[in-house]
């Protein structure tokens, strides 16, 4: 039997002192704040009781991070699948503002010129593709149990958009998917439809920044 339900779970916290955007570089792992964040998610997965079968998590040590509590809690070794990886990003390694920051950068201009595709990075139809491919394919196969997948904001909130049935262009200041929130979503009728979001570490946000994508 195909998963009863999947879950897209948002990284905790990472540790980035110059705030810059790090997109995919490596060796951006989470905080001390991060790893509380990552606990409080897989808390909230644990208190529901449901049969969590199988864990990925995205290629990126802040998302395998992230899923290390979870893997703890329900007794899973966590896959790997690139499908749910930040998309690229022109900015990656630079910070947007303040002194240095790439929207005072006029080489850097030529990426701004269509926030609607966008121009700085991998197009949100693409994004959208791989995220709900991903999700399927773990659905599909899952034996009769809940998936969990530890990805990033802007994967997770195009496979929102898609689901919901929203326009993929969108206002980044405005996307509801906070560090270890968890979107859930159950197949009927053959297509995803969202049951439920929350987010467990609100308590934490006050303390975090949360600058790496855009």
């Amino acid at each position: 039997m195909p998963a009863r339900q999947i879950h897209l779970v948002r990284h905790g916290e990472v540790f980035n002192p110059d705030e810059v955007l790090y997109g995919r570089l490596p060796n951006f792992g989470l905080s001390e704040l991060g790893h509380r964040f990552a606990k409080a998610a897989a808390d909230d997965l644990i208190a529901r009781k449901r049969p969590v079968v199988a864990l990925y998590t995205s290629p990126l040590q802040r998302a395998r991070e992230s899923g290390q509590p979870i893997s703890q809690g329900f007794e899973l070794a966590p896959m790997i699948e690139d499908r749910i990886i930040e998309p690229t990003n022109a900015f990656e390694g630079r910070r947007m503002r303040g002194p240095g920051g790439a929207l005072r950068d006029p080489r850097m201009w030529r990426f701004l010129w269509n926030p609607w595709r966008p121009a700085w990075g991998e197009p949100f139809r693409s994004i959208s593709t791989r995220m709900l491919a991903a999700m399927n394919d773990a659905y599909d196969r899952a034996d009769d149990g809940d998936v969990v997948m530890v990805s990033h904001q802007l994967p997770i909130w195009m496979a929102h958009r898609t689901i919901v049935g929203e326009r993929l262009p969108h206002d980044p200041r405005k996307r509801r998917c906070a560090l270890s929130s968890i979107t859930s979503f159950e197949r009927r009728d053959g297509r995803f439809v969202e049951v439920g979001y929350t987010d467990p570490a609100a308590a934490l946000a006050a303390r975090a920044t949360d600058v790496g994508a855009v």
